[in-house]
């Protein structure tokens, strides 16, 4: 059963020591592009996609935030951007969280 659960898991780990903490332009760049994905991407065509480089430290955190506030979901297939402000629905990714930081 454990086993399962992690490899649904994407491999998105903060460390404890933050060296650079990314701009609001990068979040909203970043945002952006998940907001005009069709689907689940892959961290790997994210980057791609995104019109600079992005440290990935920069990136995993942005990624750990937006999923911490509701607005994206990591599953076994990528990320993808799912805004909704509906309490129940927040209630429910709290409690099925991927990313531990």
């Amino acid at each position: 059963m454990q086993l399962k659960q992690m490899e649904k898991k994407v491999n998105i780990r903060i460390t404890a020591n933050i060296y650079h903490w990314p701009t609001l332009k990068t979040v909203l760049m970043i945002e952006k592009a998940l907001k005009e994905a069709d689907g689940p991407i892959s961290l790997e065509e994210l980057k791609r996609r995104l019109k600079k480089k992005v440290m990935d430290q920069s990136l995993r955190l942005i990624l750990a935030y937006l999923e911490d506030r509701g607005s994206l979901f990591i599953g076994p297939k990528g990320i993808s951007w799912i805004e909704n402000k509906n309490s129940r629905f927040l209630k429910f990714i709290e409690k099925n969280k991927v990313i531990e930081l």
